[in-house]
């Protein structure tokens, strides 16, 4: 029989027709045999050579794999082997040698070192926290207790933020369970795919509870009360699957307590915090060490362009600094420097210097910067090429006041932009004064003291124009403010307008997402907040929209953001805030 045609290229593989088509070699019981067997045959026969042959095979987790090895060690001429191995061989064994990963999307599900997929058991809160979180954990597995759906059916009346989430909630389990009838596995115990929705990044499965399970808790807990089930479903998951690790998922703190104080695992619900340390939030601003000229010597251009100096560098510094950050530079004896980054191109940024608004002759509606991060700040305010700006700072920092400056000076002064939209989320501090009498304006009147404050400081710098004067241009500057309430914000569009947030941090990162998704063309959106003072439930430093909205936008070259971190309120208020 004749041999078939040689490859035509360096690791092309032969077909299977070639293969079929030789005879397969006798069986030897050693090398003489074999050799012996080669001579007395008289047409040449094609064999795949290993001499290891588990060695060889053991790594190969693919057919792909296979591919070069057979190109390499095939001869056209017979050649003398211990042992000889046929093709079809080849992808029955890789399958059994391969590594143990099973993947569900783009998640892998880890079994080995890292252990088997935990169950976290949701509370009813965490869902109504965040109606995605079915599809935060990755390639854990979801168990719902049967009282949840009860709390997310008594939640789903009304026109508030924890009725729209139940509904969102219930529509998505609507959809995972919408085929359960109709397929043929429709055993509850086997588990719903979460990945079966489009949410790639969810491989684990949800499971319902749809049997009563023997509850062993003490007896000073009520049976009736919603918690106290959820905590008997996990202690009796954890009797269920001993060998698994069954964990609580909770808003609510005093939920966790009283989980851990019957030894069962609990912890808070982290998928919606930006950061896990708000001490590590962006700041804005970065100081240069005290050698950054020197280092950054070597190849740097400058020039000037519309009044400001251009630096470009490059060095170790760079890839550290991000687009819209400020940077200084402050040594004893020298004029300070401070500058912003332009533009990041590769290894090499563009750094320009600020305009200097701590000067009387540069003053914002008669406001002029005190402090370096004023400074910082009302650069970014006044700059028309920054659309989204967020300033945080702790009480008397001057976030309203330099945002009201700036605001009427772009609007009234400049004529950049046409009208001011101001709202804030009314969550009172002490006890709720019951309903407010009047329009939409007069109903957030009592919530913008603030502002009216920082108007009747804005209006006293103007001297010169007289009580007459300041009457008239107090009109005209309540004629561009417009308050607003966030309960009519959805659905909207701001045309060339400044939109001001105030007491952002008390914003969910849905609610800021709402807000600001309403600007449209010409439009300038100023968040302000102290994440010190959060007064919504279940809301922290690290998952407040405001902290979401800082990290995200970090680093756009059409946003910015400075933490103010001096006081000028008052020596009273800067006292205060520090020991208090």
């Amino acid at each position: 029989m004749p041999l078939p045609k040689p490859p035509a290229k360096r690791a092309d593989m032969l077909s299977a027709e070639d293969f079929t088509s030789q005879p397969k070699p006798a069986k030897t019981a050693g090398r003489t045999g074999a050799s012996a067997s080669a001579k007395t045959s008289s047409p040449p026969v094609l064999e795949l050579v290993s001499k290891e042959p588990v060695k060889t095979l053991a790594p190969v987790a693919e057919p792909a794999v296979v591919k070069p090895a057979v190109s390499k060690k095939t001869r056209t001429t017979p050649v003398r082997a211990e042992k000889t191995v046929e093709a079809p061989a080849a992808p029955a064994v890789a399958p059994a040698t391969a590594p143990q990963l099973t993947t569900s999307g783009p998640t892998r599900r880890r079994k080995g070192p890292a252990g088997p997929v935990k169950l976290f058991v949701l509370d009813t809160n965490v869902l109504l926290h965040d109606p995605m979180s079915l599809f935060r954990f990755e390639e854990h597995d979801i168990y719902l207790p049967m009282i949840t759906l009860e709390e997310l059916d008594g939640h789903k009346k009304g026109m508030t933020e924890v009725a729209r989430n139940a509904r969102q909630v219930s529509r998505e389990l609507d959809a995972l369970a919408a085929d359960m009838s109709h397929r043929s596995q429709s055993d509850p115990h086997e588990g719903i795919e979460l990945a079966k929705t489009g949410h790639k990044e969810a491989g684990g499965k949800l499971y319902f509870q749809t049997v009563g399970l023997d509850v062993q808790l003490p007896t000073g807990l009520p049976q009736g009360k919603a918690d106290n089930q959820i905590l008997g479903v996990v202690q009796a998951l954890r009797d269920q699957h001993p060998g698994r690790e069954v964990s609580l998922v909770s808003k609510d703190i005093n939920m966790r307590i009283k989980a851990r104080a019957l030894g069962l695992p609990a912890e808070d619900y982290f998928n919606d915090k930006a950061l896990e340390d708000g001490d590590l939030l962006y700041t804005g601003v970065m100081a240069l060490p005290a050698d950054f000229w020197e280092r950054h010597a070597k190849g740097m251009e400058s020039w000037q362009q519309n009044g400001s100096t251009y630096y470009r560098i490059s060095g170790p510094t760079v890839p550290a600094l991000l687009v819209n950050q400020f940077v200084y530079f402050e040594s004893p004896g020298a004029t300070p420097w401070y500058g912003k980054v332009a533009e990041i191109t590769g290894k090499t940024a563009v750094l320009r210097t600020l305009k200097d608004y701590s000067n009387l002759k540069n003053s914002v509606w008669g406001v002029t910067a005190r402090n370096r991060e004023q400074n910082f700040a009302l650069n970014l305010l006044m700059d028309p090429e920054c659309d989204f700006v967020t300033l945080t700072g702790s009480a008397g920092t001057g976030k309203t006041l330099m945002t009201l400056a700036s605001a009427l000076s772009q609007v009234l002064d400049e004529r950049r932009y046409t009208e001011i939209i101001v709202t804030r989320v009314t969550v009172p501090v002490g006890e709720d004064i019951g309903f407010l009498p009047g329009t939409e304006e007069e109903k957030m009147s009592p919530w913008m003291g603030a502002l009216d404050d920082n108007l009747e400081v804005l209006a006293r710098s103007d001297n010169s124009a007289g009580e007459w004067g300041r009457a008239a241009t107090n009109e005209l500057v309540r004629s561009k403010i417009k308050i607003k309430s966030l309960n009519f914000m959805r659905g909207r569009t701001f045309l060339n307008k400044i939109v001001i947030i105030d007491e952002a941090q008390n914003l969910t990162p849905k609610q800021m997402k709402t807000l600001i998704t309403r600007a449209g063309p010409g439009t300038k959106i100023i968040c302000l907040g102290n994440l010190a003072q959060i007064d919504t439930p279940y809301l922290t430093e690290g998952s407040s929209g405001l902290t979401y909205a800082v990290d995200k936008f970090k680093g756009w070259p059409h946003s910015g953001h400075v933490t103010l971190a001096r006081g000028e309120r008052s020596r009273l208020a800067d006292y205060a805030s520090e020991v208090l």
